[in-house]
Protein backbone atom coordinates (compact mmCIF):
# COMPACT_ATOMS: atom_id res chain seq x y z
CA UNK A 1 0.00 0.00 0.00
CA UNK A 2 2.76 2.53 1.14
CA UNK A 3 3.98 1.91 -2.66
CA UNK A 4 0.88 2.72 -4.31
CA UNK A 5 0.66 5.65 -2.22
CA UNK A 6 4.29 6.79 -2.84
CA UNK A 7 3.64 6.75 -6.49
CA UNK A 8 0.49 9.17 -6.64
CA UNK A 9 2.38 11.14 -4.33
CA UNK A 10 5.24 11.60 -6.72
CA UNK A 11 2.54 11.98 -9.90
CA UNK A 12 0.76 14.66 -8.04
CA UNK A 13 4.55 16.39 -7.63
CA UNK A 14 5.23 16.32 -10.68
CA UNK A 15 2.06 17.20 -12.12
CA UNK A 16 2.66 21.36 -12.30
CA UNK A 17 5.91 20.92 -13.96
CA UNK A 18 6.89 22.37 -17.57
CA UNK A 19 7.21 18.95 -19.63
CA UNK A 20 4.02 17.32 -17.93
CA UNK A 21 1.63 20.37 -18.12
CA UNK A 22 2.84 20.44 -21.98
CA UNK A 23 1.16 16.80 -22.68
CA UNK A 24 -1.62 17.54 -19.64
CA UNK A 25 -4.65 18.67 -22.20
CA UNK A 26 -4.02 16.19 -25.11
CA UNK A 27 -5.73 12.99 -23.57
CA UNK A 28 -9.31 14.79 -22.14
CA UNK A 29 -9.06 17.34 -25.26
CA UNK A 30 -9.34 14.14 -27.69
CA UNK A 31 -11.45 12.12 -25.38
CA UNK A 32 -14.09 15.42 -25.27
CA UNK A 33 -13.62 16.01 -29.00
CA UNK A 34 -14.31 12.42 -29.50
CA UNK A 35 -17.63 12.01 -27.29
CA UNK A 36 -18.52 15.25 -29.38
CA UNK A 37 -18.22 13.37 -33.08
CA UNK A 38 -20.22 10.65 -31.70
CA UNK A 39 -22.95 12.48 -29.94
CA UNK A 40 -23.21 14.37 -33.23
CA UNK A 41 -23.47 12.14 -35.34
CA UNK A 42 -25.12 9.02 -34.05
CA UNK A 43 -27.25 10.83 -31.39
CA UNK A 44 -30.60 9.87 -33.00
CA UNK A 45 -29.34 6.34 -33.33
CA UNK A 46 -28.47 5.99 -30.13
CA UNK A 47 -31.32 6.85 -28.76
CA UNK A 48 -33.39 5.33 -30.84
CA UNK A 49 -31.17 2.01 -29.90
CA UNK A 50 -31.72 2.78 -26.11
CA UNK A 51 -35.25 3.53 -26.35
CA UNK A 52 -36.15 -0.03 -28.26
CA UNK A 53 -33.65 -2.03 -26.10
CA UNK A 54 -35.57 -0.11 -22.56
CA UNK A 55 -39.23 -1.08 -24.42
CA UNK A 56 -38.61 -4.02 -24.42
CA UNK A 57 -36.83 -5.30 -21.71
CA UNK A 58 -39.35 -7.60 -19.98
CA UNK A 59 -38.93 -5.90 -16.47
CA UNK A 60 -39.06 -2.48 -17.28
CA UNK A 61 -42.44 -3.41 -19.12
CA UNK A 62 -43.86 -4.99 -16.11
CA UNK A 63 -42.44 -2.14 -13.95
CA UNK A 64 -44.27 0.42 -16.34
CA UNK A 65 -47.52 -1.75 -15.87
CA UNK A 66 -47.90 -0.64 -12.39
CA UNK A 67 -48.22 2.72 -13.04
CA UNK A 68 -44.25 3.43 -12.94
CA UNK A 69 -43.69 4.76 -15.99
CA UNK A 70 -41.18 7.03 -14.79
CA UNK A 71 -38.85 4.15 -14.56
CA UNK A 72 -38.33 4.25 -17.92
CA UNK A 73 -36.73 7.54 -18.24
CA UNK A 74 -34.57 6.54 -15.09
CA UNK A 75 -33.46 3.69 -17.03
CA UNK A 76 -32.76 5.56 -20.18
CA UNK A 77 -30.35 8.07 -18.96
CA UNK A 78 -28.67 5.26 -17.10
CA UNK A 79 -28.51 3.65 -20.48
CA UNK A 80 -26.79 6.73 -22.57
CA UNK A 81 -24.41 7.18 -19.36
CA UNK A 82 -23.09 3.40 -19.93
CA UNK A 83 -22.72 3.82 -23.68
CA UNK A 84 -20.62 7.39 -23.40
CA UNK A 85 -18.50 6.57 -20.32
CA UNK A 86 -16.14 3.73 -22.15
CA UNK A 87 -15.97 5.88 -25.37
CA UNK A 88 -14.48 8.90 -23.58
CA UNK A 89 -12.64 6.55 -21.17
CA UNK A 90 -10.78 4.63 -23.69
CA UNK A 91 -9.74 7.48 -26.13
CA UNK A 92 -8.52 9.76 -23.08
CA UNK A 93 -6.30 6.38 -21.81
CA UNK A 94 -5.06 5.69 -24.92
CA UNK A 95 -4.26 9.47 -26.30
CA UNK A 96 -1.89 9.60 -22.85
CA UNK A 97 -0.26 6.13 -23.59
CA UNK A 98 0.63 7.64 -27.11
CA UNK A 99 1.32 11.00 -26.20
CA UNK A 100 2.33 11.69 -22.51
CA UNK A 101 4.35 7.73 -22.16
CA UNK A 102 6.95 8.90 -24.51
CA UNK A 103 7.32 11.88 -22.55
CA UNK A 104 7.32 10.87 -18.69
CA UNK A 105 8.78 7.46 -18.96
CA UNK A 106 12.33 8.66 -19.63
CA UNK A 107 12.13 11.66 -18.27
CA UNK A 108 11.30 10.30 -14.79
CA UNK A 109 13.89 7.36 -15.46
CA UNK A 110 16.73 9.91 -16.08
CA UNK A 111 15.80 12.26 -12.55
CA UNK A 112 14.75 9.38 -10.30
CA UNK A 113 16.32 6.03 -11.66
CA UNK A 114 19.40 7.34 -13.73
CA UNK A 115 21.03 4.13 -12.64
CA UNK A 116 18.53 1.53 -14.06
CA UNK A 117 19.40 -0.25 -17.27
CA UNK A 118 17.52 -0.05 -20.49
CA UNK A 119 16.91 -3.55 -21.21
CA UNK A 120 14.01 -3.02 -23.82
CA UNK A 121 11.80 -5.89 -23.06
CA UNK A 122 9.05 -4.21 -24.78
CA UNK A 123 8.08 -2.83 -28.35
CA UNK A 124 5.94 -0.22 -30.10
CA UNK A 125 4.51 -3.65 -31.76
CA UNK A 126 3.71 -5.27 -28.24
CA UNK A 127 2.22 -1.75 -27.01
CA UNK A 128 -0.14 -1.93 -29.45
CA UNK A 129 -0.71 -5.56 -29.19
CA UNK A 130 -1.19 -5.08 -25.87
CA UNK A 131 -4.17 -2.17 -25.83
CA UNK A 132 -6.08 -4.35 -29.00
CA UNK A 133 -6.19 -6.88 -26.54
CA UNK A 134 -7.15 -5.08 -23.48
CA UNK A 135 -9.53 -2.59 -25.12
CA UNK A 136 -12.06 -5.26 -26.56
CA UNK A 137 -11.63 -7.11 -23.70
CA UNK A 138 -13.15 -4.13 -21.25
CA UNK A 139 -15.55 -3.14 -23.96
CA UNK A 140 -17.10 -7.09 -23.88
CA UNK A 141 -16.86 -6.38 -19.65
CA UNK A 142 -18.88 -3.16 -20.13
CA UNK A 143 -21.53 -4.80 -22.52
CA UNK A 144 -21.87 -8.08 -20.49
CA UNK A 145 -21.96 -6.25 -16.62
CA UNK A 146 -24.70 -3.60 -18.63
CA UNK A 147 -27.65 -4.97 -16.36
CA UNK A 148 -25.71 -4.66 -13.37
CA UNK A 149 -26.18 -1.07 -13.75
CA UNK A 150 -29.56 -0.93 -12.93
CA UNK A 151 -29.31 -2.31 -9.52
CA UNK A 152 -28.01 1.35 -8.47
CA UNK A 153 -24.84 -0.14 -6.90
CA UNK A 154 -23.64 -1.61 -10.07
CA UNK A 155 -23.66 2.09 -11.34
CA UNK A 156 -21.45 3.33 -8.72
CA UNK A 157 -18.81 0.51 -8.65
CA UNK A 158 -18.59 -1.30 -11.81
CA UNK A 159 -17.05 1.71 -13.90
CA UNK A 160 -14.42 2.12 -11.80
CA UNK A 161 -13.57 -1.35 -11.43
CA UNK A 162 -13.74 -1.76 -14.85
CA UNK A 163 -11.95 1.14 -15.36
CA UNK A 164 -9.01 -0.29 -13.12
CA UNK A 165 -8.77 -2.96 -15.04
CA UNK A 166 -7.83 -1.11 -18.49
CA UNK A 167 -5.74 1.48 -16.96
CA UNK A 168 -3.19 -0.67 -14.85
CA UNK A 169 -3.30 -3.61 -18.39
CA UNK A 170 -2.36 -0.12 -20.38
CA UNK A 171 0.19 1.94 -18.54
CA UNK A 172 2.05 -0.82 -16.72
CA UNK A 173 3.46 -2.16 -20.04
CA UNK A 174 4.06 1.22 -21.46
CA UNK A 175 5.80 1.97 -17.99
CA UNK A 176 8.15 -1.08 -18.46
CA UNK A 177 8.80 -0.97 -22.09
CA UNK A 178 12.18 0.05 -22.25
CA UNK A 179 13.77 -0.84 -19.15
CA UNK A 180 12.61 -4.40 -17.79
CA UNK A 181 13.47 -7.58 -19.52
CA UNK A 182 10.73 -10.05 -20.56
CA UNK A 183 11.32 -11.91 -17.46
CA UNK A 184 11.32 -9.25 -15.82
CA UNK A 185 8.17 -7.71 -16.37
CA UNK A 186 6.02 -11.12 -15.48
CA UNK A 187 8.06 -11.30 -12.25
CA UNK A 188 6.58 -7.66 -11.04
CA UNK A 189 3.25 -8.58 -12.45
CA UNK A 190 3.35 -11.90 -9.71
CA UNK A 191 4.89 -9.75 -7.36
CA UNK A 192 2.67 -6.42 -7.82
CA UNK A 193 -0.21 -7.35 -9.39
CA UNK A 194 -2.58 -6.58 -6.93
CA UNK A 195 -0.90 -3.20 -6.47
CA UNK A 196 -1.01 -2.44 -9.62
CA UNK A 197 -4.78 -3.10 -10.00
CA UNK A 198 -5.07 -1.05 -6.79
CA UNK A 199 -3.28 1.74 -8.20
CA UNK A 200 -5.77 1.11 -11.26
CA UNK A 201 -8.71 1.82 -9.08
CA UNK A 202 -7.91 4.68 -7.01
CA UNK A 203 -6.44 6.59 -10.23
CA UNK A 204 -10.00 5.44 -12.16
CA UNK A 205 -12.02 7.15 -9.49
CA UNK A 206 -10.33 10.42 -10.81
CA UNK A 207 -11.73 9.87 -14.25
CA UNK A 208 -15.40 10.51 -12.48
CA UNK A 209 -14.62 13.60 -10.60
CA UNK A 210 -15.14 17.14 -12.67
CA UNK A 211 -12.60 19.34 -13.49
CA UNK A 212 -10.25 16.65 -11.98
CA UNK A 213 -10.96 14.29 -14.87
CA UNK A 214 -8.92 16.65 -16.96
CA UNK A 215 -5.59 15.64 -15.51
CA UNK A 216 -6.83 11.81 -14.85
CA UNK A 217 -5.06 10.07 -18.31
CA UNK A 218 -1.75 11.90 -16.84
CA UNK A 219 -1.54 11.29 -13.56
CA UNK A 220 -2.03 7.68 -13.77
CA UNK A 221 1.02 7.91 -16.72
CA UNK A 222 3.19 9.53 -13.88
CA UNK A 223 1.31 7.38 -11.28
CA UNK A 224 1.78 3.54 -13.18
CA UNK A 225 5.92 4.87 -14.41
CA UNK A 226 7.10 5.70 -10.76
CA UNK A 227 5.62 2.61 -9.06
CA UNK A 228 6.37 -0.22 -12.31
CA UNK A 229 10.01 1.86 -11.91
CA UNK A 230 10.07 1.63 -8.67
CA UNK A 231 9.47 -2.01 -8.65
CA UNK A 232 12.15 -2.79 -11.18
CA UNK A 233 14.79 -0.69 -9.27
CA UNK A 234 13.72 -2.75 -5.67
CA UNK A 235 13.77 -6.45 -8.03
CA UNK A 236 17.61 -5.84 -9.31
CA UNK A 237 18.46 -4.82 -5.85
CA UNK A 238 17.50 -7.87 -4.54
CA UNK A 239 19.06 -9.68 -7.21
CA UNK A 240 22.78 -7.85 -6.71
CA UNK A 241 21.95 -8.10 -2.75
CA UNK A 242 21.49 -12.21 -3.37
CA UNK A 243 17.58 -11.89 -1.91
Amino acid sequence: MDTVLDALKRALHDLPTPRVLAVLVAPPLAALGAWAALAWFYSDDWARWIAERIATSAWLQWIGGLGLSGIFVWASGIAALAVLLPVVFVVAVLVAEAIAMPVVVPWIASRRFAGLEARKGGTVAGSILNAAIAVPVFVLLWIVTLPLWFTGVGALALPALLSAWLNQRLFRYDALADHASAEEFRRILAGAGARLYLLGLLLALLYYVPIVNLAAPVVSALAFTHFCLAELDRLRREETRGV
